[in-house]
Parts: C-alpha cells; sequence; structure tokens
C-alpha cells in the first residue's frame, strides 16, 4: 500500500509539474517587447496597446491569454493572421512580445469614469 502511495505521490507531482510548466511564460523583456509589437507590425491590427478593434484584430492584453495558446496561435493562426513562423519572430521575441502585453495596466473601472456613471 505504501508503495501505491509513493508511486501516486510522484505521478501526482510529475502531473503538476508538467501542468504547471505549460501555464507560465518564459521570461521576457517587456520593453523590447513593446518595441518589436511595434516593429513586427503587431499594433496594425491589435493597436499599441493590444486593445484590439472588432475589424481587425482581437484584444491581446492587459491579460493576455496562456502563453503556450498564445504561441500555438501566433506560430499557427487559424483567422486572417498571417503565421509568424520562428524565422520572423525568435521564439525569445515572443517571450518579449507576450511580457510586454503581461505588464499592460488594467483599463479603469467604469464606475471611475465620470462619463460612465
Amino acid at each position: 500500500m505504501t508503495k501505491n502511495i509513493v508511486t501516486l505521490s510522484i505521478a501526482i507531482a510529475a502531473f503538476a509539474a508538467t501542468a504547471f510548466a505549460q501555464t507560465t511564460a518564459p521570461a521576457g523583456n517587456a520593453e523590447n517587447g513593446k518595441k518589436l509589437f511595434a516593429s513586427d507590425g503587431c499594433y496594425q491590427c491589435h493597436g499599441y496597446q493590444g486593445q484590439g478593434a472588432t475589424p481587425t484584430g482581437p484584444r491581446l492584453g492587459p491579460r493576455p491569454l496562456a502563453f503556450a495558446a498564445f504561441s500555438k496561435y501566433v506560430r499557427q493562426p487559424t483567422g486572417q493572421m498571417p503565421p509568424y513562423t520562428t524565422k520572423v519572430v525568435t521564439d525569445a521575441a515572443l517571450a518579449d512580445i507576450y511580457a510586454f502585453l503581461q505588464a499592460l495596466p488594467a483599463p479603469p473601472s467604469v464606475d471611475s469614469i465620470p462619463a460612465l456613471r
């Protein structure tokens, strides 16, 4: 019975480590990501602050989707977005862009805008 508990504990720890690795983003430089977001043309569809617009592209920030999903979509998009392969945007550059999107401040709440009260 103890052997089964140890085996189960190891399996749970391995699963947790894999799940954590899939949900965490690699370290990136937000300042460089901001520059890349502009120079690589991301802003053309998603706006300079990742706010997006219905006719051009979805909102990307300030709370981007999980890095794994973000990276997969950038590399193999299913919509009108062109693919950005590693030849176009390196993995390090993609991590920087993601860091920029994560660093964007949240918009003010509706209640804090006088004209919307």
